[in-house]
């Protein structure tokens, strides 16, 4: 009996020691995310840009059905949720009725039986403040992080003009920035984690120009990379806005742009992805469907 227990005392000390030096979680389950982004719920199509709009309650039941039956511990909504009031090739109509389109849209979401967290898009601020898109989500905070299981996740707000204020009814805007004060909370807050991190974000940092922006679709890019790259803690971002799929790695961290809900092709099936993080195999397992991709992410 003695011999078994001091045989218990060693594997155990044995795992406390691997972990330490390899800083993996033995113990830990995997985290079951799922992402959707740029639905641009509307009534409207846009038949210049050849944007099917008007079917995203159909697609977001199918992927709320989807997450329930998986079943996901979490979903991440990132950007560009509502369209705006413009349409290209059809007339713009009452702005004031995007407010109802988000709350059907948000009706839909409700159905899932996980916590969802919501990204601002710049999208989301044509027609709409800041306040106004926050209350019609039932959130506050523009930006903050939260845990879940072994990980640790960032949601960012880059829907900023370049003194570093709040986008407001914009009409139409693409660039946007980090701020000061979100940057700094951004350091602190990546300095308060030793968890493997992973980073939200409507506009993608890792993209160096959009013509409709000019420019880096964030404008300060680069110094939130930095933040990111010598926190030590983050292994990938998470981004939309381009519609298609990307991915990038930059200083360790795997950037992955996630493919648009939007039916650009009609009768292409919804599009999202299943992302399994898995911090015992340290990986990152993307399971796309419709027009996502696969990816097999090692950190």
């Amino acid at each position: 009996m003695l011999r078994k227990s001091w045989v218990a005392v060693l594997g155990a000390l044995a795992v406390a020691i691997f972990t330490a030096l390899t800083g993996m979680n033995t113990d830990a389950e995997p985290v079951r995310i799922g992402i959707v982004t740029d639905v641009h719920a509307h009534d409207t199509n846009s038949p210049v840009e050849d944007k099917v709009m008007t079917n995203s309650a159909e697609r977001l039941t199918a992927f709320v059905h989807a997450m329930n039956g998986w079943p996901a511990d979490a979903v991440i909504e990132l950007g560009d949720l509502v369209n705006g009031a413009f349409v290209m090739g059809a007339p713009p109509g009452d702005p004031t009725r995007i407010s109802q389109i988000l709350a059907e849209t948000v009706a839909l979401l409700s159905r899932l039986d996980c916590p969802l967290h919501y990204v601002l898009g710049n999208h989301d601020m044509y027609d709409l403040s800041k306040a106004e898109f926050l209350a019609g989500i039932d959130r506050e905070d523009k930006y903050y992080s939260f845990d879940l299981g072994a990980f640790h996740f960032v949601v960012l707000d880059a829907e900023y003009d370049p003194p570093g204020e709040d986008y407001d009814h914009v009409f139409m805007r693409v660039k946007g920035m980090i701020p000061p004060a979100e940057l700094e909370w951004l350091r602190g807050d990546l300095s308060r984690t030793d968890s493997p991190t992973i980073v939200c974000i409507h506009q993608p940092l890792d993209s160096e120009f959009d013509p409709l922006a000019g420019g880096p679709p964030v404008a300060n890019n680069h110094e939130v990379q930095q933040v990111l790259g010598e926190s030590g803690v983050v292994i990938a971002v998470f981004q939309g806005h381009d519609h298609e799929n990307r991915y990038a790695q930059i200083d360790g961290i795997h950037y992955v742009t996630f493919a648009a809900m939007v039916d650009h092709t009609e009768h292409v099936p919804p599009t999202w992805a299943q992302v399994t993080l898995d911090a015992t195999a340290r990986t990152i397992t993307i399971e796309g469907f419709g027009l996502q991709s696969n990816w097999e992410l090692a950190y």
